[in-house]
């Protein structure tokens, strides 16, 4: 059974539905990261604020290693990555490390983009709608 992360954000409601048309199709799915709510960074900001922390010294607090561990285990453990957009910087960042390792990576759009950008060409494909996505990746990986 082939490992999918997905990547997304936490404000995006489609991630565990998305995650669970994955999951139909017999694919391991990572998509645990979004239980934590769509406040979860704002949280964990105001936390480090209140203890006195800057950005750079919250980046090393227990926490955030702790949870960069979680993210960062099951990308190298993946088989392969499919963002599902909006995200940012941190999806674009998954993303890109992950294509950096070699595994395959693909993009579903939620919409023709505002501004073209040349970069995600880095993916092995993008995808405007989930039903073209879900019928390539059955295909691809024989589901």
């Amino acid at each position: 059974m082939e490992k999918i992360y997905l990547i997304g954000a936490l404000r995006n409601e489609q991630v565990p539905h998305l995650g669970n048309a994955l999951r139909d199709l017999g694919f391991d799915v990572v998509d645990d990261w979004h239980g934590t709510g769509y406040e979860a960074d704002e949280k964990w900001r105001e936390y480090e604020q209140i203890r006195g922390r800057n950005y750079k010294e919250a980046l090393q607090g227990l926490a955030a290693k702790h949870i960069f561990q979680f993210d960062k285990h099951h990308l190298d453990t993946s088989d392969f990555v499919v963002m599902l957009l909006p995200a940012g910087r941190s999806g674009h960042l998954e993303f890109g490390y992950a294509i950096g390792q070699g595994k395959p990576g693909y993009i579903l759009f939620d919409g023709e983009p505002d501004r073209y950008d040349v970069m995600y060409q880095f993916a092995n494909d993008i995808f405007f709608d989930s039903r073209e996505l879900l019928e390539t990746l059955r295909k691809e990986y024989d589901c």
